[in-house]
């Protein structure tokens, strides 16, 4: 990579890391598995910096390549793992920001994983139908009727919840 190039590079992780790594926790629900996919991401990112400046919205390439490192890293064997919600005496590393529900996000957490990515791609980025099955592969029927999915549950779920019929 160019000096100039890297330069630019540099500066576009800086303007950008804190929402990488927000979205990146949105879809894992952990802060440490969020800044391991944001770190593979700006290094696969590195590599294809000139194609993404190329790009578009550069925004919406690298978020699509987040959303792929996502579901690549899901499909690793020693991602099935369960871990516990308890930590040994170490504090939070960054809180959720006020006004995210955490109950909401608990439900969001149970959804499969490619429903959760279309779900984080439309209502918290605030993509159309037509950018999220661009990122992910997936045809623009597939968005709407996982979308249709996933609010149907996500509903389902807070009724049952709150009681509310």
């Amino acid at each position: 990579m160019q000096r100039n190039d890297e330069a630019a590079y540099r500066e576009y992780v800086t303007l950008r890391m804190d929402v990488l790594r927000r979205t990146a926790y949105l879809l894992c629900h952990d802060w440490h598995t969020a800044d391991d996919l944001v770190a593979t991401t700006l290094a696969k990112l590195y590599d294809k910096w000139r194609r993404a400046q190329q790009a578009d919205n550069v925004d919406a390439y690298v978020r699509a390549m987040l959303v792929n490192v996502y579901l690549d890293e899901r499909r690793r064997p020693w991602r099935r793992e369960v871990s516990t919600d308890r930590l040994p005496d170490v504090a939070e590393v960054a809180p959720p920001s006020p006004g995210e529900d955490g109950e909401l996000l608990a439900l969001v957490r149970t959804l499969p994983k490619k429903r959760r990515a279309v779900l984080v791609l439309r209502f918290y980025l605030d993509h159309s139908v037509e950018e999220t099955a661009e990122m992910l592969g997936i045809s623009t029927g597939t968005v709407k009727s996982q979308t249709a999915r996933g609010l149907e549950t996500l509903r389902a779920a807070i009724s049952n919840v709150s009681g509310v019929q």
